[in-house]
């Protein structure tokens, strides 16, 4: 029998902390152990991109860019993969080329290696220039297929997009299963026809919340896939990665041995759990499995969110009649996959559908983009009543979204002036104005305190008993009208 060992991605440096602990991870706390996890030999660690870009200016004094450089001083060993939403860059809108490539130079001189690039909507148009650019700046190529299941996404469906990709001059192959919804025998059978049909190594990355991902895993190992993603085991389950130390214990010994050390992972895992400790206000409060993953297709992380938005507006009670209407809403917004931002869109118009009483009395000005074609290709039809109801009688675009932008740099750096001081500065700001100005000014007054963005926990004192009981607080009154488009990409307040 011939050896294939199985490669392994680390995702606790970005996806795993950003699913379970609103992307809060510090890179103080990153740094001590990053020697340590360059020994290990992972094929890559997925440690930037996502929502870990804005986050560091938003919530931890941090600026983005410092983070690779910092990490790569301590992993020079150890391929550094991001994820990069296409067009979208790391943000929630499309920006233009010259901002897509000033990003990716900027990304490559810093020491990213490895590009995950995906689009919302699977339309390769939006992720065209983006892979193009990598290619030609010699870094690594992953092009992306956001796994979903729909009556219009198929297996075959996916295998002609993994055509198209490696046709795009892809590396890899990424299935980017965001909501666990991959099942195991679904994965067998995608992976090999994949493999039939392209030459290139599969990667599989999948969330647990739905209990699948493991089992996922073996199924695709055994149909040929190449790498997988995993967290290491304080950071994993819920709505991460399977654990990085059960993958490598299970291929032990198999043709499909890892390699990698147990006891080495053991110490990384050591430091970790002690690390978790220090984000516990930021968890989401799912440990567990959530069957209604497999029911709506929604992921994890959106549920658990849409549980604090509805509870802000007093009305957790709708809960199930949201949950009932997101299936509706993403039939007739064309069934695209739920990731970023088009997750938003379903759960937005969902949550104000039901709290209105009337489907869409109100349709944020993002979805009427969407609607417009401003995103992308869908991957089916809007129906037509609700198109109507969004953008009238204007008709949708038919171009690649970004061939309607301007230049962007150019005209960021003017705006942003002195405050910059690099390239990487504008290309901050070109992607978040008010969150990086903020951060800038702060910086320029010596006000950045990154060692005081998240308190360390202190043991609680014992709580004494109240002699009497606290009469009950008046319900707050229900609010319909405020609501937070990204609220359901895993935000929560500072």
């Amino acid at each position: 029998m011939a050896n294939r060992p199985i490669k392994i991605t680390e995702t606790a440096l970005r996806d795993a902390h950003q699913s379970l602990l609103a992307t809060r991870m510090r890179q103080a706390d990153m740094l001590p152990i990053a020697r340590k996890m360059n020994e290990v030999g992972y094929h890559s660690v997925e440690m930037w991109g996502g929502a870990t870009f804005d986050s560091a200016m938003r919530f931890l004094d941090e600026d983005p860019w410092e983070r690779i450089s910092a990490l790569k001083q301590e992993m020079p060993d150890t391929p550094f993969q991001m994820l990069l939403r296409g067009q979208n860059i790391v943000g929630y809108r499309h920006y233009p080329d010259d901002l897509v490539e000033k990003f990716i130079t900027c990304s490559i001189k810093r020491g990213i290696q490895v590009f995950r690039i995906f689009d919302a909507l699977n339309d390769v148009r939006n992720m065209a220039y983006a892979m193009e650019v990598v290619k030609r700046e010699g870094g690594h190529v992953q092009g992306t297929i956001c796994y979903t299941i729909s009556p219009v996404h198929t297996i075959d469906g996916f295998v002609e997009l993994a055509k198209e990709l490696a046709r795009l001059g892809s590396d890899s192959i990424c299935i980017k299963d965001m909501a666990g919804l991959l099942n195991p025998y679904a994965g067998y059978e995608l992976v090999s026809k994949m493999k039939k049909a392209i030459n290139l190594p599969i990667q599989v990355h999948s969330h647990y919340t739905s209990g699948l991902a493991s089992a996922a895993y073996i199924k695709c190992v055994e149909a040929g896939a190449d790498i997988i993603d995993t967290a290491i085991s304080p950071v994993s389950l819920g709505t991460s990665q399977p654990p990085t130390e059960t993958l490598v214990s299970i291929f032990q010994g198999t043709e499909w041995d890892t390699g990698l050390n147990l006891g080495l992972l053991a110490e990384v895992a050591s430091y970790f759990s002690e690390i978790r400790k220090n984000y516990a206000k930021f968890e989401s409060g799912f440990v567990g499995v959530d069957i209604n993953v497999l029911r709506y297709q929604i992921p994890g992380g959106m549920l658990s969110n849409l549980v604090s938005q509805l509870r802000e507006q007093n009305a957790s009670d709708r809960y199930e009649e949201v949950l009932a209407e997101m299936p509706r809403v993403r039939a007739e917004l064309g069934y695209p996959p739920l990731v970023t931002p088009s997750s938003q869109f379903v759960g937005t118009q969902s949550t104000l559908n039901v709290l209105l009483g009337e489907r869409y009395k109100m349709i944020p000005q993002e979805i009427k983009n969407y609607i417009k074609g401003m995103y992308g290709r869908p991957p089916a039809p809007i129906d037509p009543k609700v198109q109507k109801l969004a953008i009238g009688d204007e008709q949708p675009i038919d171009c690649r979204p970004a061939d309607l932008l301007e230049p962007g740099f150019e005209k960021a750096k003017e705006e942003l002036g002195d405050l910059g001081r690099s390239d990487e500065d504008v290309v901050s700001y070109a992607l978040f104005p008010p969150v990086a100005k903020a951060f800038f000014e702060k910086r320029a007054k010596g006000e950045l305190h990154p060692e005081l963005a998240i308190p360390k926990p202190q043991a609680a004192a014992p709580a004494a008993a109240p002699a009497v009981a606290a009469p009950a607080a008046a319900p707050a009154p229900r609010r319909v009208y405020s609501y937070s488009m990204w609220k359901l990409s895993g935000r929560v307040k500072k």
